[in-house]
């Protein structure tokens, strides 16, 4: 039966406790239920249940008593467990004020009737239920500079994370609650691990449908912080696309209505794990700086450069590899930190991001954000290199043939020509 207001008060001046009875059909609590906070002496009524996880139950509850920290209307959530409990109540602490983090007002412990303990949070109520519910309910994609705010503010919350050593591993559409004005706020801190060195924490349970593959094939079996940019580049897309039924592949992204600039920040963070940005801070400024200028200029000769390919030329890729070895360059199959220059076709409409994303590009970007001097020249002007303008003559030079007609000397008079 659900607890009353005036039970649950004659419980506690019995027993010092709350003893909250066993309501059936697995739910740990019933609506018009009533519990009670010995931490802040707040009642709240159960009112619907909102969802399950990994963590426990999640209800819609209504506050009682008077309060002016804790809203009227809250969501309990509920455990059996301590252990995800301890760290949601610790990390509600840690972020209490943060704008983007879901607000944790109150956290108590309460004996049931049959003696087994539950752990409750009184949290911040979304209004509009978490990402995934509603990009599903409302269909309606988020603007390309909504996406950026939104996740913006979320990544400043797992930047101080970061910060501390701490990995989210958690960062999923069910996590991720859309509150009044679609602002969005992150939640759910049940999982979250403190890596003790650079190598990151043991990939254990987590939510498979936004693992990157190469943990879930145990090739990289230490969850770091570039695998959370990893969920949250999946968000991003997720906004961009107003769809979060399935994870983005890479090669999605180029089809995706935003930017060129968008496409290589997303596909950065889905793509290729060693090529992703570092930690939140990372992505953070690549969303809200404008991006760079590849160095272009003028090359006057190819010899003993490092020399990369990419693009459509408009002679065979292997002639002119065998063109700029005969100009004394060294030709790599894509860019390295070794590599000076780039020779830069058209692009190729299929490539990963847009006009200028392709996946050599990308490279290329961001080797110059490690301070690689790396020029790009295009396809006219390495042609005009190789085939006599400016690179160095190999092998044995030939005399050029002498002139017909010579030039006459200095200070010296041009003879007439004969008269016939």
């Amino acid at each position: 039966m659900p607890t009353t207001r005036g039970h649950a008060t004659a419980i506690t001046r019995a027993t010092g406790s709350i003893h909250v009875p066993v309501p059936d059909a697995g739910q740990l609590l019933v609506p018009t239920q009533v519990i009670f906070s010995p931490e802040t002496k707040l009642q709240y009524r159960i009112e619907r249940l909102l969802g399950a996880g990994g963590f426990g139950q999640a209800y819609l509850a209504t506050r009682r008593g008077r309060s002016s920290t804790v809203p009227e209307q809250v969501c309990i959530k509920v455990s059996a467990r301590i252990d995800g409990w301890l760290r949601e109540a610790y990390f509600g602490l840690l972020l209490d004020g943060n704008p983007r983090a879901v607000r944790v007002f109150d956290r108590f412990p309460l004996m049931r009737a049959d003696g087994q303990v539950l752990y409750y949070l009184a949290l911040e109520y979304a209004c509009h239920g978490d990402l995934s519910a509603h990009l599903q309910g409302s269909g309606a994609a988020f603007t390309e500079a909504a996406a950026r705010r939104e996740i913006a503010g979320i990544l400043e919350v797992l930047g101080r994370l970061h910060r501390g050593q701490l990995l989210h591993r958690d960062l999923t559409p069910m996590n991720v609650f859309v509150c009044d004005g679609r602002k969005l706020k992150l939640g759910d801190f049940g999982i979250v691990r403190h890596a003790s060195n650079v190598r990151g924490v043991t990939a254990g349970t987590m939510n498979v449908s936004m693992v990157p593959s190469d943990i879930l094939a145990s090739a990289a079996p230490k969850w770091q912080t570039r695998d959370d940019v990893y969920q949250v580049g999946q968000l991003l897309a997720m906004l961009i696309k107003g769809d979060a039924r399935a994870r983005i592949r890479p090669h999605d992204v180029r089809s995706m209505a935003c930017s060129d600039q968008l496409k290589e920040i997303i596909y950065r963070c889905i793509g290729e794990r060693r090529k992703r940005y570092e930690a939140a801070d990372d992505l953070i400024a690549a969303l809200r700086t404008p991006p760079k200028r590849l160095n272009t200029g003028v090359l006057r000769s190819l010899d003993g450069v490092h020399l990369a390919f990419t693009g459509i030329l408009s002679r065979p890729r292997d002639e002119a590899k065998r063109a700029a070895k005969r100009a004394g360059a060294i030709v790599h199959s894509g860019p390295s930190a070794k590599t000076t220059v780039l020779v830069r076709g058209r692009p190729n409409p299929l490539q990963a991001a847009g006009r200028d994303g392709g996946i050599k590009l990308l490279e290329i970007k961001r080797l110059a954000e490690k301070g690689h001097r790396i020029r790009v020249i295009g396809d006219a002007a390495f042609w005009r290199l190789v085939d006599g303008g400016g690179s160095r003559p190999r092998g044995p030079v030939t005399p050029a043939a002498p002139s017909a007609r010579r030039a006459p000397r200095s200070g010296t008079r041009p003879r007439r020509p004969a008269r016939g």
